[in-house]
This record gives C-alpha cells, structure tokens and sequence, in this order.
C-alpha cells in the first residue's frame, strides 16, 4: 500500500482544520456541552465551503472521493471533537443512497450534500456483538404478501433485527420504488434522528416465501416513529427509535440487502476509528504541552520518567491506530476486500482510546476531571469513539471469526 496522502486528502484535511480552528473554539465547546450536542455554525460553514458534498459523485455536485478522503475530513472533526454529523449523514447516509440509490434517492443525497438535511443509519446491534441482531420480535408478514425475487442464498442472519413487512399495492416489493413496506421493531443509539430527513435502517425481512430471514435496507422518515432521546458519555444527540407498522421505502432491492448493510458497517466502524485518531491525536498534543508548562518541585512534570513513558505508550498506540486506519481506508478505495483491516482499525480505536483516553486524564491530575477542562471534552469523546457500534473484544471476536471463516 501507498502511504503517501492524496492531494485531495492533504487539501480537504487542511480545509476542514482551517473551518474547525476558526470556529469550534473551548468557549464553543462548552457552550455546546450540553445533551443533544450540534454545531449548526460549522455544519453551514463546511457546506459551504464544499467539505460536505466533496466526497460525493460528480452528478450530484460532488468531487468523487472516496474513503481515504473522507478519513481524512473525520480525522480532522476528531481533532476538533466537532459536534457534526459528517460521518453519519455524508459518509454514511448520503454515500449510500448515491451508490445504491434510485433518481429521487439521489436527489436526496445531493440534498444532504448541500446541508439542506441531515440522513442518519440505525445501525447499532449490541455492544457485545457488533455483526449481530438484537432480540427483536418480528412482525409476522401478510398471507398475501407478494413473493420476493430475492435470492435465499443471500440472506443474512445476523442483519439489524428488525422486521420487515411487505404492504399491499406494490407489484415489486423486491425494488425500492416507494413506501411498500411497514418496520417493526427498535432501533438504539440512532445518531440525529431528531433532525434527520430519513433513517437507513436494516430490517430482516418476515414471512414464509424465499425471502424470509433476508436483510434489506430501508429508508424511513423519523416523522413515521417513536423518536426519544438517549443520553451518552459525550451528550451526542443518540435516540431510541420505534417502529410499529412504519412506512418504509427500500434502498435498491431485497437481493442487495446484505451487501448494503456491509457496506454501511464497514464505512461506520472506519469512520469513528478516523474520528478516534483525531481525537486521540489532539488529546495528546495538549497533554504534552501541558508536561512542559505544569510544574512540580521546581521541573516540568514532562521531565520525570514515568509521565514521559506514559506518553510514549500514548504515542505508539496513536501510531498503530493511525497505521490501521490508512491500511483500511486505502483497502475500501481500491475496492480490495478490507473487513478484517476494518475490524483491526476499529479494534484499535477502541484500545488505544481506553488507554490514552486515561493517560491524558492522569497526566493533567486535578484539571482532568474537570467538567470546564477541555480535557473533558477530549475524554468523553474518546471514551464514545471506543464503544460506538462495538468495543475493542467484540470486534477481536468478529476478526476471529472472519479469520476462521
């Protein structure tokens, strides 16, 4: 692999840095301490700039980036801990409804690349199983629900738990051509779903034909559900969403379902790995500043050997996260298959956040428990990025398994 960054990488980086630094100051950032966090400031000023659409194909005003790009974009929020929903609204929603998406779908991701909406994807399992589906109970499908065309050899077992049932007056289910399907189930920790346009959610599909037990995704406007709000480590605007009999539209069709879902996954655990780097990259930048300033019996505390080797285990794991999520992103750009680089990237986002998350605390004693400290704002961050869509053994387990398989 080439380490070398892209052009696009080092200019969309740099773009992003600049917006951040001239508007998410520590007076922003407390200000924004609060639960349901959203900077609707820097979200209008990177559409503005172009940050948010770069990524997107050409046709839909975009630059055609990829992964590596937007790596680049999260990396930068990460350092800023910005309060955007880039990840889930531009990687995420806006990038599959462009890849997989009919015409008026992609009117909508053009739409979120300009920042007019916010989309989001429901695609949290559970904590000990980041490829798995919770216990969901499925609503049964109709007797004369329509036979789907999808493949059974493609099903997905281990898909979002939610069930999916065909409603009448569609002659093709099986295609996304409108709102022929009603959701049943809950859905946790659906980021923004209080102001997103639509929610991607993966649903298993009910019934007794061939399609039974089949993963499909599914476009669904939080208007149609129960939306409540959930509190997290980081005060992220998180929600708890229920569905019960919801209109729902399909993304593509029924067959591609678990490929989509992949594809959702994969870019979401890269993603808060990005995000991860930058907030770890950030947090250790102000903690070694800190060790040359603070000082104890008349030294810089930077200058006593246990603080300078917890910071040099700081920067090694630093340095192996940022190893893993280049490998991952570049592996997705090529289009090469890249879960297990994703699982490893992902599981580093998680150790090394832990372990650097409380070197920075420690390392700042007093101050780093201190809610105005913008430690703090560091710490959560970290601590959110660890256990967002699965922690560091649930994603050992999952390469485990990937590797066995």
């Amino acid at each position: 692999m080439d380490f070398t960054p892209t052009e696009a990488q080092t200019d969309l980086a740099r773009l992003t840095g600049e917006v951040c630094a001239k508007l998410v100051t520590a007076d922003r950032l407390r200000e924004l301490d609060t639960p349901g966090r959203f900077d609707e400031q820097l979200w209008k000023a990177l559409a503005e700039t172009g940050v948010l659409a770069a990524a997107l194909p050409d046709a839909l005003g975009g630059s055609d980036f990829g992964e590596l790009e937007q790596s680049a974009v999260l990396r930068e929020l990460g350092r800023s801990v910005a309060a955007v929903p880039y990840l889930w609204s531009i990687v995420l929603g806006a990038g599959a409804l462009a890849r997989f998406g009919a015409a008026d779908q992609h009117a909508l991701a053009q739409r979120a690349g300009a920042g007019e909406v916010v989309l989001t994807a429901a695609l949290s399992a559970s904590l000990h199983d980041p490829i798995g589906a919770p216990g969901i109970t499925a609503t049964p499908a109709s007797a004369d629900s329509p036979a789907s065309a999808a493949d059974p050899a493609s099903s997905n077992p281990t898909a979002a738990g939610i069930s999916a049932t065909d409603s009448a007056g569609d002659d093709s289910p099986s295609r996304g051509t409108g709102a022929a399907w009603t959701l049943t189930g809950v859905a946790t920790t659906v980021p923004y779903a209080d102001r997103a346009e639509r929610i991607l959610v993966p649903a298993l599909i009910s019934g007794n034909d061939s399609a039974a037990g089949t993963v499909a995704v599914f476009l669904v406007d939080p208007a149609n559900a129960v939306v409540t709000p959930q509190q997290v480590v980081d005060l992220s605007p998180e929600f708890l969403v229920e569905f019960a009999n919801t209109p729902a539209e399909l993304l593509c069709t029924v067959e591609s379902g678990a490929d989509i879902l992949t594809w959702l996954r994969e870019r979401a655990w890269l993603g808060l790995s990005a995000l991860q780097l930058g907030t770890l990259e950030r947090a250790l930048d102000i903690t070694a500043e800190h060790t040359r300033t603070r000082e104890q019996f008349g030294k810089a505390i930077g200058s006593f050997q246990s603080v300078a080797q917890r910071l040099a285990d700081a920067y090694i794991d630093i340095g192996g996260l940022r190893l893993t999520v280049t490998q991952a992103a570049w592996r997705l750009s090529e289009g090469l298959p890249a879960t297990e680089s994703v699982h490893i990237a992902k599981f580093w986002a998680a150790e090394a956040g832990h372990k650097v998350a409380h070197t920075v605390v420690h390392v700042h004693g007093g101050l780093g428990i201190d809610r105005d400290h913008i430690t703090h704002n560091y710490f959560t961050a970290a601590k959110h990025h660890e256990f967002a869509l699965g922690g560091a053994t649930p994603h050992l387990l999952a390469l485990g398994a990937q590797l066995a398989g």
